[in-house]
């Protein structure tokens, strides 16, 4: 079960919750319908690829434990299975894997299989919320759009980091933790989640290397200017811009 609080209203997109238990089916897509999402539900694998086949998703989330195939399965011939509108396959649709299990090797089974996030049970809703507008940022936008905030920009396809109009040269790994952040402009991001997109450690880490680059980072973007990275304390971090 999750753990229900109450999320803050927010533009969403079309999601599929798939999972056996119906107080899951129930609760989770009431509160993510609150949160701006349109939401289906399905009970089984095949009621899952029918529901994708008609509706195509803009994320799914998928329970890896069901009664007729498991969630692996599910996410293999989702990305095989037509639209039923086109002749065009459904493709890689964005995909966080919901589960008790705990073992690693099913996470990394999830995740080889092309899974996009992997949230064990109970989770907290507002980081499982975090999680899917992060996904869907990435997946529904422009990639190689020029990130901003404030007089900082940040250019993924020219790879140049600018803080009023000045170049900062970042390494590569500071250019990965600052594109995360400023992928996810006002939402806070756990060392775990920065974890396992900057350095891949999807299954652990020592978080302490976060605080150690966050403060690297600090020095080259905010050396006399406003600050943007700012500590939320116990959970991790967010990019702000300056308040006016």
């Amino acid at each position: 079960m999750p753990t229900m609080t109450t999320p803050s209203p927010t533009a969403g997109g079309n999601l599929l919750v798939v999972d056996d238990e119906q107080t899951v089916r129930e609760l989770l897509p009431t509160a993510l319908r609150y949160a701006g999402f349109t939401v289906d539900t399905a009970a089984t694998g095949e009621q899952a690829l029918d529901r994708a086949a008609q509706h195509p998703p803009d994320l799914v989330l998928l329970d890896v434990m069901l009664p007729d195939m498991d969630g692996f399965e599910v996410i293999r011939r989702l990305r095989e299975q037509p639209n039923a509108a086109t002749t065009d396959r459904l493709g890689p649709v964005p995909v966080i894997f919901l589960t008790a299990r705990e073992a690693t090797r099913d996470k990394v089974n999830g995740l080889l299989l092309g899974g996009d996030d992997y949230v064990t049970k109970p989770f907290d809703l507002e980081e499982l919320i975090a999680r899917i507008q992060a996904i869907l940022r990435r997946t529904k936008g422009n990639p190689h759009s020029t990130l901003k905030m404030a007089d900082l920009e940040l250019d993924p396809e020219g790879h140049q980091v600018t803080r009023g109009g000045v170049p900062v040269r970042l390494s590569p790994t500071e250019f990965r933790l600052l594109h995360f952040l400023l992928s996810n402009p006002g939402s806070t991001v756990s060392k775990s989640q920065i974890l396992e997109y900057v350095w891949r450690y999807d299954f652990g880490g020592d978080p302490s290397i976060v605080d150690t680059y966050i403060s690297y980072l600090r020095r080259k973007i905010e050396n006399g200017g406003p600050k943007l990275i700012h500590t939320v304390h116990g959970i991790g971090y967010v990019m702000r811009g300056p308040r006016t």
